[in-house]
């Protein structure tokens, strides 16, 4: 929308008033006449980095002010902020589209009755409570009139008429009061600014509904300002004003000592003043006022001079990027924490993805679709069946961006899967998430429990090769009692079926007994490429022997393993249940050594047998998801199953680092559509 040539004028005076840079004016200027990228673009001409985030986000506030038009606007107007802040990369565009919003609103007269309507209610839910949040009350207050008499306009007229009638008197009695307060302050040597305080017609009226009192009974309708140099002035003035007038103690407020959550600092005290008439006095440093009027944007120079915002400015900013939550929209309304209570979690990012009809969901970073269903409704998320992202069918695992439009596939029943609680399995990052499907499976019988923990257990330990291991000797590493109180524990997403296999797998390497010495030693010689990285099995503390994992069981970084001295080829690595191994040792017990992964891993090759639905894009799915795990494919191939059921068998040859990093491999894969079963082949 280009603005009239008046409205940007208005609004590169408004950024002036407020400090702004030659490059944030420019960026204004060219964003309101040109399209300046494209014409850099035909005139091969490269627009400097600083200017093109500038733009970008001016473009991106844009989408944001279009989808709250076209989606009814204030049923999230905690979202539409939430995801205006997300888009923006530099901080400086948002005093930006204050100024031009601003700009509009005083030039609203001129548009039909409905369009003013519509931009007052966007001024209102989005850019008041913004300029509120960034401190800048100077653009703040107008813009919260100016929305408050198009959208109420009789309750404005009542009030601003019934200023008009007493304003002349009201006039004169601040004017004595002043002066009087001026004589103190300086028959007491202190150097200070005395002047009246306007009160806007927005917040008169919030403090009538909040206090349900008639206008005549506000206590801060007669207001004063005094501005020192430095707080302990602060508080000597403030002594001075209650031995001139009486103080009303329900009616102090000291913001210096506990400042409000978006940083403001004053003294505020109301006092029975001359003619038994009440009179508010607000003290405060001049750096303090400065920063109350202007905010984040008395200090958005600061990226330019390196250290001139310093820590607390970087505080600052990572604290409006978090925001704070509904309760805290006008500052300082309510008990409000002070800024320091909330330092550990400045640092949390967020991602704000959209519903289909435009509603803004909030998610800790990593999110995935599955988080946004839950986020939607618990039983969204447990009739979740499927995804789309900007109109795309994705998994379920799938991690969103900020701005993505997301729209849910439900099922007609809820059925939520237990393996969407294992952290591996990166079905949810959100541990509300969790909670919500946990809560689910707890509402089932302690049977239903036993049988599906049993079938999740039994899934992960065929993978390992321990399916005939005894839990016993493990059950006390998870506070259980009994078997079937660690398989309840797994069906319910306690303990990750994962967890149970890899402390097997330590049991069994803890349990492994000194074996025979080892025959003469053997020289040492170069690794062949089939054979394990230099240092990455130890043979009875040497790790430079001819060592190489054998190529029936193929074992894995992690996993327990045990050496077979061969004639010809050195140690040859196995698993200790390894069928070919116990049948060599069987023969030849001498040659059995013990060994164990060394402090160097390289990558180890792994056989994966996949059986799946045949479905277009089976291989595109399982080669994509392959690339996100971080795992090299070395090779892939398919055949028929037989009976023409429309099933296939895909090998799969995989390197992967480690143990963990396979099941990590394995359970994504059986989260794919189709895939009945992924297992180590």
């Amino acid at each position: 929308m280009r603005d009239r040539p008046e409205v940007l004028a208005d609004t590169l005076a408004i950024l002036t008033s407020l400090n702004a840079d030659a490059e944030v004016l420019a960026a204004t200027l060219l964003d309101a006449l040109v399209d300046v990228e494209a014409l850099a673009a035909q005139a091969q001409v490269e627009v400097p980095e600083r200017m093109h985030v500038l733009l970008e986000g001016q473009r991106a506030a844009s989408r944001v002010w279009a989808l709250h038009r076209s989606h009814g606007g204030g049923r999230n107007p905690e979202g539409m902020r939430r995801l205006l802040l997300a888009l923006v990369r530099d901080l400086r565009v948002v005093p930006i589209v204050l100024a031009r919003q601003l700009s509009r609103m005083r030039a609203a007269w001129r548009l039909p009755a409905e369009e003013q309507r519509a931009l007052a209610r966007m001024t209102r839910d989005i850019h008041a409570p913004l300029a509120n949040r960034l401190g800048i009350w100077q653009l703040k207050w107008e813009l919260e009139d100016l929305a408050f008499r198009v959208l109420q306009a009789e309750d404005y007229l009542r009030i601003a008429q019934s200023l008009d009638d007493n304003r002349a008197g009201r006039e004169r009695y601040i004017e004595a009061v002043r002066a009087q307060l001026r004589d103190a302050v300086a028959g007491q040597g202190i150097d200070a600014d005395v002047a009246g305080r306007p009160k806007h017609i927005y917040s008169i009226w919030k403090k009538m509904q909040r206090k349900a009192l008639p206008i005549e009974e506000l206590y801060d309708l007669r207001a004063l300002r005094v501005l020192v140099d430095d707080i302990p002035t602060c508080y000597a003035v403030l002594g001075l004003v209650h031995a001139l007038w009486v103080p009303i103690p329900s009616e102090f407020d000291d913001y210096i000592a506990r400042p409000k959550p978006n940083g403001y600092r004053s003294l505020h005290t109301a006092v029975i003043g001359p003619e038994g008439k009440t009179v508010e006095v607000q003290i405060r440093t001049r750096e303090m006022h400065a920063q109350s009027e202007l905010g984040v944007a008395a200090h958005w120079r600061y990226k330019e001079g390196g250290s001139a915002g310093g820590a607390a400015m970087d505080k600052r900013i990572a604290w409006m990027r978090k925001l704070l939550e509904q309760a805290a929209e006008a500052a300082g309304e309510g008990e409000a924490a002070p800024l320091q209570d909330i330092d550990s979690e400045l640092i949390e990012d967020r991602v704000y993805a959209l519903t289909p009809k435009g509603e803004v969901i909030d998610l800790p970073q990593g999110g995935t679709v599955l988080d946004f269903a839950y986020a939607v409704h618990s039983m969204v998320g447990h009739r979740c069946r499927g995804a789309k992202v900007d109109g795309r069918i994705v998994p379920l695992t799938q991690v969103l961006k900020t701005g993505q439009r997301v729209e849910i596939l439900t099922g007609k029943e809820a059925a939520p899967r237990r393996d969407w609680l294992q952290p591996s399995a990166g079905f949810l990052a959100s541990s509300r998430s969790r909670d919500k499907v946990r809560a689910w499976f707890n509402k089932l019988d302690r049977a239903q429990n036993l049988k599906e923990g049993r079938e999740l257990l039994e899934r992960d330990l065929r993978r390992m090769g321990l399916l005939s291991a005894d839990l016993a000797p493990v059950l006390a590493r998870f506070n259980a009692q009994t078997e079937d109180d660690l398989l309840v524990l797994v069906a319910l997403g306690d303990v990750g079926p994962n967890q149970v296999g890899r402390a097997l797998l330590e049991l069994e390497k803890a349990a492994q007994e000194p074996e025979p010495p080892l025959p003469p030693q053997l020289p040492a010689r170069p690794v062949p490429p089939a054979a394990v990285g230099a240092g990455a099995v130890t043979v009875q503390g040497v790790d430079n022997l001819l060592a190489q994992v054998a190529r029936c069981c193929q074992p894995l970084p992690g996993e327990a393993i045990v050496g077979y001295l061969t004639r010809a080829r050195g140690v040859s690595v196995h698993r200790p249940q390894c069928a070919a191994f116990l049948r060599l040792a069987g023969k030849e017990p001498a040659r059995v050594l013990p060994v164990e992964w060394g402090a160097r891993r390289s990558g180890q090759d792994v056989a994966i047998r996949i059986e799946a639905v045949d479905r277009k894009w089976l291989l595109k799915d399982i080669t994509t998801l392959v690339a996100q795990v971080g795992v090299h494919a070395v090779g892939l191939h398919t055949d028929p199953l037989r009976g023409g059921s429309g099933r296939v068998r895909v090998r799969l040859q995989a390197r992967v680092s480690d143990y963990e990093q396979l099941g990590l491999l394995l359970a994504r894969l059986e989260s794919l559509p189709g895939v009945e079963s992924a297992r180590r082949a």
